[in-house]
């Protein structure tokens, strides 16, 4: 048989006679199971409320227990080992079967929860939580919840963590399903934190305080940006043989005298060519534009002299006439 075959057919069995010890010791306050297989047989430890119901008068019960589990299952010399539930508030199987007893006695599912539900946080639990669906009241099925503290519902703390039991009310609308969450006291969950008053790091956390003293980090923090400044500037000093400028004086910058001669020089025009007067070219320029205005004068005024001599003609032809 394959070994994913294995592992079902261990667990249909293992959910087979938690459902069997379900029905034949819920009144002695059945509280879970452990099953583990030794050499000499197969080792199963009952958790309930009353081990004396369990073992029965002269241990009569258990040992028809034993022999229905050798018969019904098929298991090599089963050895029962019956434990006394410390805390029966704090055991979800136990809860979930009390309140299911409670709801088919008449109790209002609310009274019943917050009943149940306080009783669980007085026993000392981090968190609780109970879930009841179906026909609570009336002929449609709903879901009530009931919640304190603190609760995970998903991740390893909620499978590892928080102990979880079911059970079932049968009422004469339907049945209803009970669900309770338990996170027991002194639970250490991954978000918790404590914190050291009064206590060495290289106690707690030795390989980081080495790591940490092997980077330097400690000297990196107590030094002070001015500080740091000044070991550079000693550090150049040494290398290069001359004192720089200290970082911290309010000296101003040496200035190179021929760079600022140089930029004047270029920026001031030459006084000579200023002094000189209009270039050779201007002179020119101006030359010609007199030219053009004095022949334009003497074409405007030969227009007119033949205006002139139009008008003169007109005026003679005219008085010929009369």
């Amino acid at each position: 048989m394959a070994d994913e075959h294995e592992f079902i057919k261990n667990g249909l069995q293992r959910s087979q006679i938690d459902e069997f010890f379900a029905e034949e010791l819920g009144r002695a306050g059945y509280g879970g199971m452990d099953v583990a297989k030794t050499p000499m047989g197969t080792q199963i430890v009952l958790k309930a409320e009353k081990p004396g119901m369990v073992i029965g008068k002269g241990g009569e019960n258990i040992r028809k227990v034993t022999t229905a589990l050798e018969e019904k299952f098929n298991l090599d010399d089963p050895q029962i080992d019956v434990q006394e539930v410390d805390e029966p508030d704090l055991n979800a199987r136990i809860v979930a079967d009390r309140l299911a007893n409670a709801l088919e006695r008449g109790w209002y599912f609310r009274k019943a929860g917050h009943t149940t539900i306080d009783r669980i946080m007085d026993a000392g639990a981090l968190g609780a939580e109970i879930v009841l669906a179906g026909k609570v009241t009336g002929a449609r099925s709903r879901v009530e919840k009931f919640n304190r503290g603190y609760i995970k519902h998903n991740g390893e703390p909620a499978e590892e963590i928080v102990d979880t039991g079911q059970g079932v009310a049968v009422m004469k609308l339907g049945t209803i399903g009970v669900t309770v969450k338990i996170i027991p006291p002194g639970a250490e969950l991954p978000d918790d934190f404590r914190i050291h008053e009064d206590m060495d790091p290289a106690e707690v956390v030795p390989d980081a305080v080495e790591a940490n003293e092997a980077a330097g980090v400690e000297e990196l923090l107590e030094g002070e940006p001015e500080e740091d400044l000044e070991a550079e500037a000693e550090a150049d000093v040494d290398e290069a043989g001359e004192e720089p400028a200290s970082v911290t004086d309010d000296a101003e910058p040496e200035i190179d005298e021929e760079v600022v001669e140089e930029v004047i020089e270029a920026e001031v025009p030459d006084e000579e060519a200023t002094d000189a007067g209009p270039s050779e070219a201007a002179v020119d320029d101006d030359d010609e534009d007199e030219e053009d205005l004095d022949e334009l004068d003497e074409e405007i005024e030969a227009e007119a002299e033949d205006l002139v001599a139009e008008m003169e003609a007109e005026d003679d032809s005219e008085g010929g006439e009369d």
